[in-house]
């Protein structure tokens, strides 16, 4: 969730709120010179679309109102995820990102992985942009729309997502709120709904061996553990940067 603050301070002469970045602030000021004007979109809109663009494991990604904002968070799942694969896998592989968004997990798997790679999402809005950024960054990847809770027609040797699970009670910024699309955000149940229903229906198009990757909010471990500790499978919770439990892995 990125931080809005109505503190600035002076950098090179020129205003710049504290929760940008020097280099974003200087492209945002080559796309909007008028400062005055700068900072008065900053208060309705996240810079990241401002500048149109983020960077996510050495992609460039393309973002607007139309994707939620990669996170770091997400960026460090896919990390985790492509290590995983290189210890469990010594072939080509076929993987399915369930919620693609922007394509960001599933692009940067595709290029980093021998991977054969699916991406869906149920928003043609959202997919129309993952294409862009998937022919911007050379990776060929299929995608389909679809909701993530649909039966799968295929067989995955890794199915990751970074779902929707933010309770619809829970905290959000009214920035992010406001701008990014509500249906990548929040879920029913506590926050559950998506995994209960990857892991009712998907489990059976997972290979063996085989891998889930989940992200999950901060404070939901406990309560996943409750869903993934009947399937008997082998299962690691594991941190952010921060030490916070954000992300799940299954093997089958």
């Amino acid at each position: 969730v990125f931080r809005v603050d109505p503190a600035f301070f002076e950098y090179g002469g020129n205003m710049k709120p504290d929760y940008i970045s020097v280099p974003d602030w200087e492209l945002l000021l080559k796309k909007y010179p008028n400062k005055e004007e700068l900072l008065d979109k900053l208060t309705n809109y996240p810079p990241q679309y401002l500048i149109g663009n983020v960077e996510f494991l050495g992609q460039t990604i393309n973002v607007d109102k139309r994707v939620l904002i990669p996170r770091f968070e997400t960026e460090l799942l896919v990390d985790k995820t492509i290590k995983y694969a290189k210890e469990l896998f010594n072939k080509k592989i076929n993987v399915i990102d369930l919620g693609t968004g922007s394509g960001c997990i599933a692009i940067s798997l595709k290029n980093n992985l021998d991977a054969n790679v699916t991406a869906l999402d149920i928003s043609k809005d959202a997919l129309d942009l993952a294409k862009k950024n998937a022919k911007l960054n050379n990776a060929e990847i299929t995608f389909i729309n679809n909701s993530m809770t649909e039966d799968l027609q295929n067989n995955y040797d890794i199915i990751i997502s970074n779902p929707p699970y933010i309770p619809y009670n829970g905290f959000v910024e009214e920035k992010v709120k406001k701008t990014e699309p509500n249906i990548a955000l929040f879920a029913d149940n506590n926050g559950l709904y998506f995994y209960e229903e990857i892991l009712n229906k998907h489990l059976f198009h997972l290979n063996s061996p085989g891998l889930i990757a989940f992200e999950i909010g901060d404070n939901q471990k406990a309560l996943i553990e409750e869903l993934v500790s009947k399937l008997n499978l082998k299962y690691s919770f594991e941190n952010d940067l921060q030490g916070l439990p954000r992300y799940l892995f299954i093997f089958k």
